[in-house]
């Protein structure tokens, strides 16, 4: 997992918060072993990857700037990851709006709802 975790310091335009906290989540996985946090570890977990993410932004905003680039793309910025997230979001939506519509529609495991 540490292997996924993507070099932030000098990228052009800077780190996003959404690339900080994507760091965090998979340093935060690999030092805990949890992969999913259930609902017993959810709150120490997400607390975690606040933390870590909130040093992360400060030693990034403390640092010089490097002499040279990263050498490679963090995946956020990657044009397949995005379509993927994309994709993603718009299963995710149709399958909101099927229930919102009360139309008829399968549930596929990527797309765990819980619904009251």
């Amino acid at each position: 997992m540490c292997r996924n975790i993507t070099t932030l310091r000098g990228l052009e335009p800077p780190a996003t918060d959404a690339e900080i906290e994507a760091a965090a989540v998979q340093y935060v996985r690999k030092v805990t072993g949890v992969r999913t946090p259930s609902a017993a570890t959810r709150e120490p977990f997400e607390a975690a990857v606040r933390a870590v993410a909130a040093a992360t932004a400060a030693i990034l905003a403390e640092l010089p700037e490097r002499r040279t680039p990263p050498p490679t793309v963090p995946p956020l910025r990657r044009p397949e990851v995005q379509a993927r997230i994309a994709e993603r979001m718009a299963a995710r939506e149709a399958h909101e709006r099927a229930h919102e519509l009360g139309l008829p529609h399968e549930h596929d495991d990527a797309l765990v709802v819980v619904h009251d």
